[in-house]
């Protein structure tokens, strides 16, 4: 494995206009609302929508690698409550997000996030040993519609959140 130098990236708090450039914010709402703009705008029309909890283990703050997924939008929130951290840059069409454009948020329990077509995300990131997430995306999204790119290898870096 090639080394690599560590880059920093501050995790900031989450906000609807800090994540639009990379999809939304989702809080709760009153039992009986209509459906608006501040609920999740979802494009799962290109297969069969797959809702599941996944268990994901405690692997540190460390990544090189970003992935994106451009045939649906994904929805990702955590159960019981817990915090977590995502880094993502906003979908392009180039192979590979902008160095600059990368951004960490952290993300409480209260709320989930929808990623728009494309955004590119690394993560989730928690400092528990393990955390469920709930993940709503295409039945097929890890097979057919996973891109990834490896800065360690294009650029010699991996990222570190941090804060």
């Amino acid at each position: 494995m090639p080394t690599s130098v560590v880059r920093q990236l501050v995790v900031q708090p989450i906000s609807v206009e800090a994540f639009r450039p990379f999809g939304q914010v989702i809080f709760a709402s009153p039992d009986g609302a209509r459906f608006g703009p501040d609920d999740a705008q979802l494009c799962l029309d290109r297969g069969i929508p797959r809702f599941y909890i996944m268990r994901l283990h405690q692997r540190g703050r460390q990544f090189s690698r970003i992935t994106r997924h451009r045939q649906c939008t994904q929805c990702l929130g955590s159960l019981e409550g817990k915090d977590w951290l995502i880094a993502v840059a906003p979908p392009s069409e180039l192979d590979q997000p902008e160095l600059e454009a990368i951004a960490a948020f952290h993300i409480p329990g209260t709320c989930f996030i929808k990623l728009n077509l494309g955004t590119w995300h690394a993560g989730p990131y928690f400092d528990q040993d393990t955390v469920d997430f709930y993940n709503l995306e295409l039945s097929d999204t890890n097979l057919i519609d996973h891109q990834t790119h490896d800065f360690r290898q294009s650029h010699g870096i991996q990222f570190e959140l941090v804060g």
